[in-house]
């Protein structure tokens, strides 16, 4: 950088350039507040996930069938849509 640029830069006034820096530090101030109030909401979304999840019982069916109508619906004994025998 020659002589010539460093008269052409312009000067800031202090006041001006403190007053952007409480600015900016407010800003990050938020930003911060905001990104722990999104942490705590994305941990406490996945545990409700997960408890919600964990209502339900998981049941392992296996069946056999020749003539490709295999279903099964409920524990009651109930089959739709399929062959059952009388």
């Amino acid at each position: 950088m020659s002589c010539e640029d460093c008269k052409n830069m312009a000067s800031v006034p202090q006041a001006v350039y403190e007053y952007n820096m409480e600015y900016y530090k407010r800003t990050s101030m938020w930003q911060m507040i905001i990104i722990i109030i999104l942490i705590f909401a994305l941990v406490g979304s996945n545990a409700g996930w997960l408890w919600y999840e964990s209502q339900f019982e998981d049941m392992e069916v296996t069946q056999e069938n020749t003539d490709g109508y295999n279903n099964y619906i409920g524990n009651d004994g109930d089959i739709l849509n399929g062959e059952a025998d009388d």
